[in-house]
């Protein structure tokens, strides 16, 4: 065999040998490396999740993106001061019973009935309707306010009614048809209170907020 013939076999070797160890030792084409486990990493898969979790997943609802929550706590404001004229309240009725500060009470029983009516004025300005059974919710509110409010009426009518001669007897308020009315809306605002406070207590216990019994209302 000549020298140019052998040259020939030994380059044709070479380029054989060359065309093995790319094919053994990873000189397939891109094709093959989408299929191995051991693939390109860099791409992103369809199913890699996100800053946000899974991608196509909405992300997990915290209570800090419960759009229920602002509307709890605003209810909450206005039902903190729901109770401020509960103490005058009390007071000015006892002292109708006992003939004493009738002007006094009779004013202090208005001004309460303005301020719970006030209350519904604030309740119906609310957007409450995330709330759970917020319907039910703020109904009972409302009715008890204006029970409230109608009872400081009475009341308070009743303190004008014992200021007027003979309108007590041995230091005691004479009852009216207005104590009677008074002392019947009391007991309707006493039930929806309750009422409320029941609808409340669950939510104010889901957001953190202030549980209230009925009288707190």
């Amino acid at each position: 065999m000549g020298v140019p013939v052998i040259a020939a076999v030994v380059v044709g070797c070479a380029v054989l040998g060359l065309g093995v160890g790319a094919a053994l030792f990873g000189g397939g084409g891109g094709g093959d490396k989408d299929k191995s486990p051991g693939g390109d990493r860099s791409a992103v898969s369809p199913s890699a999740p996100g800053p946000d979790g899974p991608a196509g997943a909405a992300p997990d609802r915290t209570p800090a993106q419960d759009s229920a929550r602002p509307q709890a706590r605003e209810l909450d404001r206005l039902l903190a001061d729901s109770n401020d004229s509960r103490a005058a309240v009390i007071r000015s009725v006892e002292n109708i019973k006992r003939c004493t500060a009738l002007p006094q009470a009779a004013a202090d029983l208005r001004g309460a009935a303005e301020q719970r009516r006030g209350l519904v004025t604030r309740l119906d300005g609310l957007t409450v309707d995330r709330l759970p059974g917020h319907r039910e919710l703020t109904r009972s509110l409302a009715a008890a306010w204006e029970a409230s409010a109608e009872a400081d009426d009475h009341y308070a009518a009743w303190a004008d009614q014992a200021a007027r001669p003979k309108g007590c007897k041995k230091d005691k308020a004479r009852p009216t048809g207005r104590t009677a009315r008074g002392n019947a809306a009391s007991g309707r605002a006493t039930e929806a209170k309750k009422e409320a406070s029941e609808r409340w207590n669950p939510i104010a216990a889901r957001y953190g907020l202030t549980a209230r019994g009925g009288d707190q209302l």
